[in-house]
């Protein structure tokens, strides 16, 4: 694999560094990066160089070792984008009095999450997507209410493992006077 030709007159055009990838193996790796870090640093005072640093930023902030690196971003850190998802199904208690149901039934039931999503934020959506007040929303499953803290991973671990997908809860609606 490693005597494969990738392009004829430029071979290394292609190649970059995966900062995903070098991260993952970070933290996996007790003390690679320390390591690293000591070794490069090393190697450029052995050769009496000195280390060629980007152009500084405003977001750059120096090392107490020397090493340049840049402040984290909190806000870009992780957006559930490769989390493991979990299909449900959201249905509508059926109630004794049908006369406001379809007002306040969900146009699209089906919905799919991030297994860490909680039962809070699908209160949350449901609130937004029916437009009424978060204490008239009740999650259920098994009608059973479900907590707030619940994730959605824990839900389907504790109550449909094995089970097809999707995951089937309920909601109920209260009325407004009834808090």
């Amino acid at each position: 694999m490693c005597n494969i030709k990738i392009h004829e007159t430029q071979p290394l055009l292609n190649l970059k560094l995966d900062r995903v990838m070098q991260d993952i193996v970070y933290k996996l790796v007790p003390g690679l990066q320390e390591s690293e870090d000591k070794r490069i640093r090393e190697f450029y005072q052995s050769r009496g160089l000195e280390r060629v640093i980007q152009p500084a930023t405003e977001d750059s902030v120096p090392d107490p070792a020397g090493l340049p690196y840049t402040s984290f971003d909190h806000s870009k850190a992780h957006f559930y984008r490769y989390d493991e998802q979990v299909s449900l199904c959201l249905e509508r208690l059926s109630s004794s009095s049908g006369k406001d149901k379809n007002k306040l039934t969900l146009q699209q039931k089906y919905v799919r999450c991030s297994a860490r999503a909680e039962v809070r934020h699908l209160r949350r959506v449901l609130c937004h997507r029916l437009s009424v007040e978060k204490h008239q929303v009740q999650m259920l499953f098994n009608n059973e209410s479900l907590p707030d803290h619940m994730t959605m991973k824990q839900l389907w671990l504790s109550h449909w493992f094995g089970k097809s997908q999707p995951l089937v809860l309920h909601y109920t609606i209260k009325d407004k006077r009834g808090r």
